[in-house]
């Protein structure tokens, strides 16, 4: 519910703080005091379109936030988590808040985070229902009819079965046409990763070929060099005056024939003879790889040849030659994907026929209970209508089926009405009167407040063109829906006013140079005496307050 409403430099308003209660909620004030001032600042933090006449005047901006209570509304933090604008530290809470600048440019925030405006309406569905003496917009919509519907049948979860199961079903149609309709595409596919395929299985590369064909190019291209240095060092190492290991075996001779060694000269003499065994083994290992060397100038062109084929084909399908086995891999699967297409096909089919029995069976389901739940709601609708003095009005709901069933079921749901005996019932946006579709629109939120998932209904003089009794059953039914939740209702009637569970009263001051509206909550006397002024004018009787008296003490 509503809990706060915040307001600085709006329209006439300087600087306002509302606290707001549960129950039913009246705003009065006389004429052109701006009763909807309240109404239309909080639109602002429900989305509505920002204007920059809106902003004071003298004042940069204006900053309107609503405070809501959200522990009885799952759906509204359920999409405040999914979007992440769920308050950690207070999830009970919501805060929304609208600043309007003075060039007409706004913004907004959910929770103290940027949002935007469709992220505001959106949210502001969840918590909140504003109905208008001109607009009535969610009733004029069969969305909500539906929704409506849904939630009196109590099958909420039933219609989002239903829209799931046709989500199933769309996307599954959707990629079977898709590859039906591409047919020859796919062939044209198939021939070419078939002459790819092909090709590359021509040059059957092996496991490892290129690193190896690679490390043999390269020692077959230097081979002359190779072998002129092996030779080099096999010189070095075993010639008989200068070689390492003559000079070693020298150098031995006289550490050995010292008549003293200190212990520094022992470890030289043991060091050089670890050097000595090496040397011999290098010298050893050099000269085999020398006899066993073979100069193969014809090895070498079919390595290169062979290279030179794998990077051709690697350059020929844009890749590195190493990334060739991957690439080999992931073609042979694709062609055999796309060989099975047909067997593919039948599958797709047969899944997307099990998507769509599966789709029916829960929409018939749900067409049984909303036909059932109709019927019931007309019925309770049409009393309430008539306690509002319509009593040749005939609301009745309509489930007119679809020529192609679509995610809200098999069938469209509309309000219908008929006002006058022999007439055709008519879509409630064509009701011409708007007192009759202000009371249409009061009896259906009467009947369905319980089963509504929406907290806060707010009614901005939906009462225009009622009076006398049937004000007072209008009074009563608002007082009826606020002892369920939270009603708010801009009123000119005395009638409805003296139902209110808190009343708060538009006050308007003007000067040379400004005007100014304020509300003020109306307790005991002060209460008294604006039923008073509503019944009796400007001037406040005796008679007047005694009567005030009388219906505020029946509440």
């Amino acid at each position: 519910m509503l809990t706060h409403l915040t307001i600085h430099n709006f329209t006439l308003v300087d600087h306002l703080e509302l606290e707001l209660k549960p129950g039913m909620t009246v705003i009065t004030g006389e004429t052109g005091a701006g009763k909807s001032i309240l109404l239309d600042a909080l639109g602002q933090t429900l989305g509505d379109r920002a204007e920059a006449e809106r902003v004071r005047t003298g004042a940069s901006k204006a900053d309107i936030s609503a405070s809501f209570d959200i522990r009885q509304i799952p759906p509204a933090r359920e999409w405040l988590a999914s979007h992440d604008l769920l308050q950690e530290e207070n999830p009970q809470e919501c805060l929304l808040r609208r600043v309007i600048g003075a060039d007409g440019k706004s913004k907004a925030y959910i929770n103290g985070q940027p949002a935007t405006l469709q992220q505001l309406r959106t949210l502001g569905e969840i918590l909140i229902d504003i109905h208008s003496q001109h607009e009535h917009q969610s009733l004029l919509v069969k969305d909500t009819h539906r929704r409506l519907v849904d939630e009196f049948a109590g099958q909420t979860e039933l219609a989002r079965q239903v829209r799931q199961a046709w989500r199933e079903w769309q996307s599954r149609l959707e990629h079977y046409l898709h590859l039906r309709d591409n047919a020859a595409e796919v062939s044209a596919r198939f021939q070419l990763l078939s002459y790819q395929a092909n090709e590359l299985e021509q040059l059957n590369l092996q496991p490892g070929e290129l690193a190896k064909l690679e490390s043999e190019q390269r020692s077959l291209a230097n081979a002359e060099d190779i072998l002129r240095g092996s030779q080099q060092l096999a010189a070095f190492c075993g010639d008989e005056e200068q070689g390492l290991s003559v000079n070693l075996h020298r150098a031995l001779h006289i550490l050995r024939n010292l008549p003293e060694k200190s212990a520094a000269l022992s470890s030289a003499e043991d060091l050089l003879t670890s050097a000595q065994i090496q040397v011999e083994e290098a010298q050893h290992e050099i000269e085999r790889h020398i006899d066993q060397f073979n100069l193969d100038p014809e090895r070498l062109v079919q390595v290169e040849e062979r290279l030179s084929a794998i990077y051709d084909l690697a350059r020929k399908h844009r890749i590195h030659a190493e990334e060739l086995p991957e690439f080999i891999a992931k073609l042979n699967a694709e062609l055999e994907q796309l060989d099975s297409g047909d067997a593919r096909l039948d599958q797709l089919a047969q899944q997307v026929e099990q998507a769509e029995r599966s789709y029916r069976q829960v929409a018939e389901q749900l067409s049984a209970k909303r036909n059932k739940a109709g019927t019931s709601l007309a019925k309770q609708v049409n009393e309430q209508l008539k306690a509002l003095a319509m009593d040749n009005a005939k609301f009745s709901v309509s489930l007119i089926p679809l020529d192609k069933p679509g995610a809200p079921g098999l069938e469209e749901v509309e309000f219908l009405i008929s006002t006058n005996p022999g007439q055709a019932p008519r879509a409630l946006a064509k009701v011409a009167s708007g007192g009759e579709l202000s009371r249409i629109s009061l009896a259906i939120q009467v009947v369905t407040a319980q089963t509504s998932a929406i907290p806060t209904l707010v009614f901005d003089e939906v009462d225009v063109g009622i009076g006398g009794a049937t004000g007072e059953v209008v009074g009563r039914l608002l007082r009826q829906l606020g002892d369920k939740g939270q009603v708010i209702c801009v009123t000119h009637l005395a009638q409805v006013a003296s139902q209110g569970h808190q009343h708060l009263q538009v006050i308007k001051t003007a000067s040379k140079k400004t005007a100014e509206s304020t509300l003020v909550e109306l307790v005991g006397d002060a209460k008294v005496e604006e039923i008073a002024r509503m019944l009796g004018g400007i001037k406040v009787t005796e008679q007047s307050l005694a009567h005030a008296r009388e219906m505020l003490g029946s509440t």
